[in-house]
């Protein structure tokens, strides 16, 4: 049966299954971006406990916050555009 049927494609895969080829290397870049991102979160926040005076710590602090800050927003970026995917 063939895809216009409805059962599985020319490949023997089901047509309905929603396996787009850029998806694996995009969940590979979602991994290093979070791997990334949680190491500079980790460095600044180390940065901030070595630092010499409370305005070097509070600069490491606010460079912590903003990389876990942007690592969540393209987490949720992700999340959304598989939602649409799933819709």
């Amino acid at each position: 049966m063939d895809s216009a049927r409805g059962g599985p494609g020319r490949h023997g895969r089901d047509p309905s299954a929603r396996y787009v080829p850029w998806m694996a290397e995009e969940q590979h870049k979602t991994e290093e971006l979070k791997v990334i991102q949680t190491e500079r979160e980790a460095e600044e926040r180390e940065r901030a406990q070595g630092a010499v005076d409370q305005e070097e710590a509070a600069q490491h602090e606010r460079r912590a916050d903003k990389a876990r800050y942007h690592l969540r927003e393209k987490l949720e970026e992700r999340a959304e555009s598989e939602r649409r995917l799933d819709d």
